[in-house]
């Protein structure tokens, strides 16, 4: 009985000390979530007019000018940047990343992938470990961009994906993550990259008209790819703030746990606790009847 009362203590004060860290972290979480919360809330609105400007200028284009990024291609060959994070215990914020991703390949761009023409540029250590130990063909350059996440840093996995697809090397890039909502809410997407998407007019509507200054040529080849590096950009404070959201529900999550736990381990320890008094009680009475028998 004593045993059992050791291993039931032991268990308790082992429960006690994870729920500690699993609270600390739901704290850190938080506060990291705070700031990633306000960046992408900031930058939400810029990016999304930006994008929307943009895929009114090519949809408006003429055959006047030719738009290298909006070019479409029969697609033969492809990239797709998966955007996780670098650390786990963020629930299955991950294992939804990858599974959409791995969807993608699978049903979207099948005979792509049969053929060996899918490509995967990873950004996040969880995402690019899984690729590389399932043997997919990787760009495998920008995995650790959230260890200094920087609009530079994420510009330059932006600049080679422009580079590789106007050098033919792809046909499409798609980007997949995480659209960050609140903090127990993400909404996991992917959004076609390259070519440049055309807005799709109904009928009736009239073409956008734009005044340039300078001229289009000139702005567009300009404003074209800055444009395209705020989308990924945007992207990964999503993807950011989509983690530290995770994270610090599964971390409220387990402490929640830890206390359930805590609860049921006490009520089995007192009841141990009283029934080896009761033994010991009886076995006092006995012992004294005996003697006095």
């Amino acid at each position: 009985m004593s045993g059992q009362l050791k291993e039931v203590r032991n268990r308790i004060k082992s429960i006690t000390t994870t729920q500690q860290i699993t609270k600390a972290m739901k704290m850190v979480s938080a506060a990291k979530l705070r700031r990633a919360q306000d960046a992408i809330l900031q930058m939400r609105p810029y990016a999304q007019k930006l994008q929307e400007m943009l895929s009114n200028i090519v949809s408006s284009t003429t055959g006047d000018m030719e738009l290298a990024l909006a070019s479409e291609r029969n697609v033969e060959r492809v990239l797709l940047i998966p955007i996780t994070s670098n650390r786990g215990l963020c629930g299955a914020y991950n294992a939804n990343v990858i599974k959409l991703a791995r969807v993608v390949i699978n049903e979207k761009y099948a005979a792509q992938h049969a053929q060996g023409n899918v490509t995967v540029l990873p950004i996040g250590k969880k995402g690019y470990e899984y690729f590389q130990r399932h043997g997919y063909k990787l760009v495998d350059n920008f995995w650790n961009l959230f260890a200094d996440l920087s609009f530079d840093n994420v510009r330059e996995a932006a600049v080679y994906a422009q580079k590789a697809f106007l050098n033919k090397e792809y046909d499409r890039v798609e980007i997949i993550y995480s659209q960050f909502k609140n903090a127990a809410t993400q909404e996991f997407v992917y959004e076609p990259y390259l070519p440049i998407p055309k807005v799709e007019k109904a009928a009736g509507d009239k073409n956008s008209d734009f005044i340039f200054e300078p001229s289009k040529e000139v702005l567009i080849e300009e404003l074209m790819p800055k444009i395209l590096n705020t989308q990924v950009f945007k992207a990964v404070l999503d993807a950011n703030a989509s983690e530290e959201g995770a994270r610090m529900t599964a971390m409220d999550k387990a402490t929640e746990n830890a206390n359930d736990l805590l609860r049921t381990l006490k009520i089995s320890y007192n009841r141990a606790r009283q029934a080896a008094i009761t033994t010991e009680l009886t076995e006092i009475v006995s012992g004294a009847a005996a003697l006095q028998g």
